[in-house]
């Protein structure tokens, strides 16, 4: 019984950790390219919560049509912020930046809470439910899973296959001699900086697609911790790393969740947040790089 409730578990951690490492991919990438950490990445993902919240309830479309329309929503947002505050701050102290991307953060959530009130809300999308034996999983998580997969997909595609990809990769590998080589620099930190951001709010709606209700302005600060904590354990600069440290701490959250539930006078969620602490101070001490080094 209770191995069949821990494969189950971990079923459902595999397809939760494929949408968390998407959702981390975005301040991978920020930080890879730009150096800049953005603490006001949960608030991001809130926004992508509200556009497939907003898009189903106005206009009773799928949280899939919000997809696009949330990497455009956030990419936009990204290049507004970077040219009127990352940009003028990128040489200057580091702790700029963060206080930065902090009231970025703040700016978001008070700016939803005035157009949606803070008000706990979520949405009804009823779809077949498949049972495989040892768990039951939703066609719309598996979707959410499948999207993950397909973003992490192209955005590798896109690194790797396209000239402005491996543009992008040479401002991480020497800005000045990419400068030199004549690439602009100064856009391809404007297009990773909007880039991470329109990743961040897609993976704000496929995570509303495998947990549907909790959507509130103040939503994302476990998001936040949480990504950090797979930020570190794929490798704090690498997407790719980003992607499968998600699937990682997915594994290793729902399956701790599930030991912690078995021990009398323990609560499973806060020991589960503890213990994911812990693995990143375990990481850090071990293997500083992550599971896979920054490209």
């Amino acid at each position: 019984m209770i191995f069949e409730q821990l494969s189950g578990n971990l079923i459902q951690g595999l397809v939760l950790g494929a949408v968390y490492g998407m959702a981390t991919m975005g301040l991978s990438l920020i930080f890879g390219v730009l150096k800049v950490v953005n603490v006001g990445h949960g608030a991001c993902i809130m926004v992508g919560a509200y556009t497939a919240l907003f898009m189903f309830k106005q206009f009773g479309l799928s949280p899939l049509f919000a997809v696009p329309v949330a990497m455009i929503i956030g990419m936009t947002l990204g290049l507004i912020f970077y040219y009127s505050a990352i940009r003028r701050l990128l040489k200057g102290p580091e702790l700029a930046t963060l206080l930065a991307t902090f009231s970025f953060g703040v700016i978001l959530e008070e700016t939803i809470k005035q157009l949606f009130t803070s008000e706990v809300v979520g949405y009804n999308w009823d779809l077949p439910k498949f049972d495989i034996g040892i768990t039951v999983l939703s066609l719309s998580k598996i979707l959410a899973a499948v999207g993950s997969i397909l973003v992490a997909l192209l955005l590798y595609l896109w690194f790797n296959k396209t000239r402005a990809g491996m543009a992008m990769r040479s401002v991480v590998e020497d800005d000045d001699g990419a400068r030199v080589c004549g690439v602009n620099v100064d856009w391809e930190y404007a297009l990773s900086f909007s880039l991470g951001i329109g990743l961040t709010v897609t993976s704000g709606v496929l995570l509303t697609m495998f947990i549907p209700v909790g959507i509130n302005p103040y939503m994302g600060g476990p998001y936040t911790l949480k990504a950090f904590v797979i930020a570190v354990l794929g490798g704090l600069a690498s997407p790719y790393g980003a992607f499968f440290g998600g699937v990682v701490f997915g594994l290793v959250e729902n399956g701790s969740y599930t030991l912690f539930a078995m021990i009398p006078g323990v609560e499973p969620f806060a020991m589960t947040r503890f213990f994911s602490f812990v693995m990143l101070l375990v990481i850090l001490l071990i293997r500083p790089t992550g599971i896979l080094k920054a490209k």
